[in-house]
This record gives structure tokens, sequence and C-alpha cells, in this order.
């Protein structure tokens, strides 16, 4: 398996290659914002990110957070080996709807607990999504939620050629 070759990380910034499996949460004192068919449907500042080796950090506000009738319960749902089940909501704002946009773990397994009640949204389908005022990437990758700023540093798991790592 080839691994990437890693970005140089000056002072802060972060290396995603620095970040933990099994992964960790934290609490962040960051202002997150989410935009979808031109409104703004969450603005909050209480929000947790979630680390894991060679992703892009996946923020999660409160399922409150968001305006009312935002997110809808959709179809399906995932396993985490260490967060565990996650149910998915399909997102709506400014007469968009987003199906499949966001995630979040009603019963989080041991360690994860803060994750109730939260929800996690893929900002490749979103207008627009920032942290601090400042736009996000999406993390490459059709599966992936992780968000990119410009203190982010990778190779990013999701990129063309990273299944083997």
């Amino acid at each position: 398996m080839k691994h990437p070759q890693r970005q140089l990380v000056s002072a802060g910034q972060e290396s995603v290659w620095d970040y933990p499996r099994p992964p960790r949460v934290e609490t962040v004192d960051r202002r997150v914002s989410i935009t979808l068919g031109g409104d703004v449907i969450v603005d909050t500042s209480d929000v947790v990110r979630v680390l894991e080796t060679s992703h892009p950090p996946t923020y999660y506000p409160p399922a409150a957070a968001f305006v009312a009738g935002a997110l809808v319960p959709g179809p399906g749902g995932s396993a985490c080996e260490f967060k565990g089940s996650a149910r998915y909501f399909d997102v709506r704002g400014g007469g968009e709807e987003r199906p499949h946009a966001a995630w979040g773990y009603p019963n989080p397994m041991p360690g994860f607990e803060v994750l109730r009640d939260r929800v996690a949204v893929y900002p490749a389908l979103m207008d627009r999504c920032t942290v601090d005022g400042v736009e996000v990437t999406p993390q490459p990758g059709r599966f992936y939620g992780g968000w990119i700023t410009p203190e982010i540093r990778g190779p990013f798991k999701g990129a063309p050629g990273s299944m083997g790592w």
C-alpha cells in the first residue's frame, strides 16, 4: 500500500495525518454556517468536530440549530465501527432539497455520546458551508463529509488514488 506524500505543516496548521484512529471528538470554539437554496439553514457556535486520520474535520452542529423543516428523516443508514449506526436526512432550504445530504448518530457508541442529537452535512451537497466566515472546500469523494479550511493540510482520503491508504 503506497502512502501519500504529506504536506508541510506550519504554525497554526493541522495535518490530517496527525489526527487519531479511532477518531476523536472535540468541542471547538468556531462558528459554522450552512447555506442551501440561498437560505442560511444553520448559523451556530455550538459545534463539535470529529478528527480521524487522513480525513479533514467533520462538523456536527445540533439538530436544533437547523431552521425548522431543514432536516427530513430519509431512508437508509450506515454504520461506523467507532461512532455507531447513522441515520440519514434529506436537507431542505430555499426551495431546494438534497436527498441523503446529512447524517447523525441517534445512539452513538461509548466515547461518542456527544454526537447524540447532532447532525453533519456533506458540504459538497450544500450551496456553501463556512467555518468562522471562511468558505469550506468539500473533502473529495462522494462518500466523505470532511470540511477543508485553509489551516487543514492533507493529502486527504477520497482523492483519486486514495482508496488503498
